[in-house]
């Protein structure tokens, strides 16, 4: 099936923009809780999508099964994903969590083709391992941060978390639409993780002021219109097509780190290995999938 050429375009716009919420969030980090950055993403994310479901006319037809799937994504992907990338960064380092994390592409396109039935080309699954392997060069490639070896438990989990909520994200888009689905998905999210928290007495958790506030909001902003281009290009193309392209963001977060978060990066034969890699792979998955 050919795909087209609009998809592999809006999961790079996506991947990037991810980065860009990915660096927001390391700011935040700096003088506030991975938890209050974590609400305050999801906050935001529910203000904005509801504004956009209501600005483009209403949430139109949507099934229950529709509805169930993106509420068990809001569960899976924005609860436990975001919720374990936002840990990730704050415990393990930037580097060494965008790494593991990246092997979501890779959980995501094994499930697509057990459970989806979706065929996958040898260009698709060439160019989702040299991403994979050209990202995780690039990302530990960055300056060395310490951390105990158990925690790698949060990337890997995030990691697993986004692959499967990929397949969630497209079984969903059958019966209801991209932003009304991103809308569903942040909410149930937002809800269950304020729940809990004022449940067990975090509730001090859910504020934030002054710098944080601002870095986490646009984080937030920047996020979660990064998920809604990633569903509108799940919708249009096939999930072992579009998640590896998404996988690309740590390429522009070490990028948009070399401008905006000084003394990080530094061009090494590693960063160099893995920018070959990471646009050898975008040419074997955007150029040659659908042929």
């Amino acid at each position: 099936m050919s795909v087209p050429r609009i998809v592999p375009v809006l999961a790079l716009i996506s991947a990037l923009v991810s980065a860009g919420a990915t660096i927001f969030i390391r700011q935040g980090l700096r003088t506030s809780g991975a938890l209050t950055g974590f609400w305050i993403n999801l906050a935001v994310g529910v203000v904005v999508l509801w504004a956009a479901v209501a600005v483009t006319g209403g949430p139109g037809p949507v099934s229950a099964k529709a509805l169930g799937y993106f509420v068990l994504a809001g569960l899976v992907g924005t609860v436990a994903g975001r919720l374990f990338r936002f840990l990730a960064i704050e415990r393990v380092g930037a580097s060494v969590s965008t790494a593991l994390i990246n092997l979501n592409p890779m959980i995501a396109t094994l499930l697509a083709i057990m459970l989806l039935g979706e065929r996958v080309t040898l260009p698709i699954v060439a160019g989702t391992l040299v991403i994979v392997i050209g990202t995780v060069l690039l990302s530990l490639s960055g300056r060395h941060v310490g951390f105990r070896p158990r925690l790698l438990w949060l990337p890997i989990l995030s990691a697993t978390c986004f692959g499967a909520v990929s397949i969630l994200r497209k079984l969903g888009l059958g019966g209801a639409g991209p932003i009304i689905g991103t809308a569903v998905n942040a909410t149930t999210a937002a809800v269950v993780f304020a729940t809990f928290m004022l449940a067990t007495g975090q509730r001090d958790a859910l504020i934030a002021r002054g710098r944080p506030l601002a870095y986490f909001v646009a984080a937030g902003v920047l996020e979660n219109t990064a998920v809604f281009l990633n569903i509108v290009a799940l919708g249009m193309g096939t999930v072992s097509v579009v998640t590896p392209l998404y996988g690309t963001s740590p390429i522009f977060v070490l990028l948009l780190s070399f401008f905006f978060l000084r003394g990080i990066e530094v061009l090494t034969v590693r960063v160099v290995s893995g920018t070959v890699l990471i646009v050898l792979g975008i040419y074997l998955i955007s150029a040659l999938a659908g042929r």
